[in-house]
């Protein structure tokens, strides 16, 4: 946004000079005309012009400001973005003290507000399971037509209307594109069970279009009750055996260390979830967590690879950018820590 101001520095241009300095400024900032334009009209090369315009901004005549909405922390999100080698970071405000919410509101809508831009028509959509992806689809007005694919089973199959399989309707209401939802608990009691259910005709269906994904949203959960919604589902030994892998985030039913590596891989015999690599082959994982309890788990997980871009807040993002050491693994960096290979 360009705004016309003749500081005192200016005064030292003469009358003459200031008057056309104005009005080439004008031109140029304010009514998207071209050097070329310009020159044209005034007469003079486009050298000139380009001369003036400098001198304009050197001398205080033209004074720019670059605003984003208050909510938005525009330097913060272009840090996050260049540190982690992350194809989009949006960092907004972190809620207020004395809203503990693991997963504030105002994420998902800024997430919806992103989905709204990366998503085109004919991409194939992907929502696991997450209370910031479900605040994140009720806040949707807008999503060209596309394809939406439920990525996990649920929390609790009894709650699946108010979940993860109502944001994956919510959004494909909103596309107008077909809905594939996973009527399905994400963890089951063993690996039989879970394979038999990814061979039912809904969810088997729902798993052929893993491979088409285009864009995924994701949520993180660090290891701790209330956080990890996985991490509720175990039973107190099969916590603290997790615990001694040395597990700090979780993430579609995925654990991973501090580095970025996963541990425990067998909790995902028992899951509905798509595989990792699968995620690692999805052009655009966005992942969608934030606050000061999730900080440490959203680093583990951007070492992993397996996501290219964060909607996150001011808390989480002081610690990413503090805390974590400047070898952090980019994101876009899609190799698996644990084998060096993209997962193709």
């Amino acid at each position: 946004m360009a705004g016309m101001s003749a500081g005192r520095s200016a005064l030292r241009m003469g009358p003459a000079e200031l008057v056309q300095a104005a009005a080439m400024a004008r031109r140029f900032y304010l009514e998207g005309k071209s050097k070329i334009q310009i020159a044209e009209e005034f007469g003079v090369s486009r050298f000139k012009v380009a001369r003036v315009l400098e001198t304009a901004l050197e001398r205080d005549l033209v004074r720019i400001e670059i605003r984003v909405p208050a909510e938005l922390d525009a330097e913060r999100s272009d840090a996050l973005r260049a540190r982690y080698g992350l194809r989009h970071a949006v960092v907004v405000e972190s809620p207020a003290e004395d809203d503990e919410s693991p997963d504030p509101e105002n994420l998902g809508e800024v997430a919806a507000d992103l989905l709204g831009e990366l998503v085109n028509e004919g991409d194939v959509l992907g929502l696991a399971w997450g209370r910031s992806t479900i605040h994140m689809a009720a806040a949707l007005d807008r999503l060209p037509p596309c394809t939406v694919v439920q990525l996990t089973g649920v929390y609790d199959a009894g709650t699946a209307e108010r979940g993860s399989v109502e944001a994956v309707r919510r959004a494909a209401q909103v596309s107008g594109g077909e809905a594939h939802p996973i009527y399905a608990p994400m963890l089951l009691p063993d690996p039989a069970t879970a394979a038999a259910l990814r061979n039912q005709t809904g969810i088997a269906r729902a798993f052929e279009y893993f491979d088409k994904v285009t864009v995924a949203c994701v949520s993180i959960g660090s290891w701790e009750p209330g956080i990890s919604t996985v991490h509720d589902m175990l039973s107190e030994e099969e916590r603290a055996h997790y615990a001694s892998l040395g597990v700090a985030a979780e993430m579609s039913a995925h654990l991973f260390d501090a580095e970025g590596r996963r541990v425990g891989r067998d909790l995902g015999e028992r899951c509905i979830t798509v595989e990792a690599d699968r995620l690692r082959r999805i052009p655009e994982v966005v992942a969608i967590a934030g606050g000061q309890r999730k900080a440490a788990a959203i680093g583990a997980v951007l070492r992993s690879g397996l996501v290219t871009s964060l909607v996150t807040d001011r808390s989480a993002a002081d610690y990413l950018l503090s805390e974590f050491s400047p070898g952090s693994r980019p994101a876009l960096d899609r190799k698996d820590p644990d084998t060096g290979t993209d997962g193709r």
